[in-house]
């Protein structure tokens, strides 16, 4: 199988920035780390090896990011409009240099983002504000709001909102989209979202998908047996839904 590293300066981010590429050919697979994993982390917990066949044959193309959530949501040293901000300039990394660089090596149409927790959040969040640029999104066990109390995962926004928040949020602005562009491209991308049935974040996900219900956007929502929430599932699920 294809493996390789690349490295480069990001004037937006003003740091080294790091990926592993996986694979030769098929669809491109923008992939976002949890929350306190890194560029390598899908490869250290096995998903790429779940995914070898439809890599080694050409069908899909991984592209592993940093995900950054140390120096934006969590990192609470910030204040949360500075976490928020740091969030929008990696945003812009994505946009303006991981995006171009996919391309320029792979020609194929289909762009997939694809996350696990909270890479599952900066993926959905990502499709639904620039849902012109991507064919699918495929999240696992993600919380689609993250002013959100459950269980041990807390707002990390520490009370704080703005209207930078809110449009970062997807369960916070789609409700107000409405006879948007954005809104037409949504309704043609694949959407898909795994949620375990006795996942913290279970009834986010069945909250997202009645908004995307409400305005006409088609998706699937999978429940998983138990919590989730956990390499294993991601594991199996990977081959299914990507």
């Amino acid at each position: 199988m294809n493996r390789e590293y690349l490295r480069w300066y990001s004037d937006r981010l003003h740091r080294d920035m790091e990926l592993l590429v996986f694979g030769h050919a098929g669809a491109k697979v923008l992939v976002f780390p949890t929350r306190e994993g890194r560029f390598w982390e899908y490869e250290h917990l096995g998903i790429v090896a779940s995914l070898a066949e439809k890599l080694e044959a050409g069908h899909l193309q991984l592209f592993c990011i940093e995900g950054l959530a140390g120096e934006s949501f969590y990192d609470f040293g910030r204040h949360p409009a500075d976490r928020i901000r740091r969030h929008i300039a990696f945003e812009e990394y994505v946009l303006n240099e991981v995006l171009p660089l996919m391309q320029s090596r792979n020609g194929h149409e289909c762009t997939i983002v694809h996350g696990c927790s909270l890479g599952a959040f900066q993926a959905a969040s990502l499709v639904f504000r620039h849902p012109h640029l991507f064919r699918k999104l495929v999240a696992f066990s993600g919380r689609y709001d993250l002013t959100m109390k459950v269980e041990s995962f807390g707002d990390l926004f520490d009370g704080y909102y703005d209207e930078t928040v809110y449009f970062h949020m997807p369960t916070h602005f789609l409700p107000g989209l409405s006879f948007d562009w954005r809104l037409e491209k949504l309704r043609q991308v694949e959407i898909v979202l795994t949620i375990g049935n006795e996942d913290p974040f279970l009834d986010n996900n069945r909250y997202l998908s009645r908004l995307l219900a409400d305005k006409g956007v088609g998706h699937q929502l999978h429940f998983w047996d138990g919590r989730a929430h956990r390499a294993g599932a991601w594991r199996r699920m990977a081959p299914l839904y990507i």
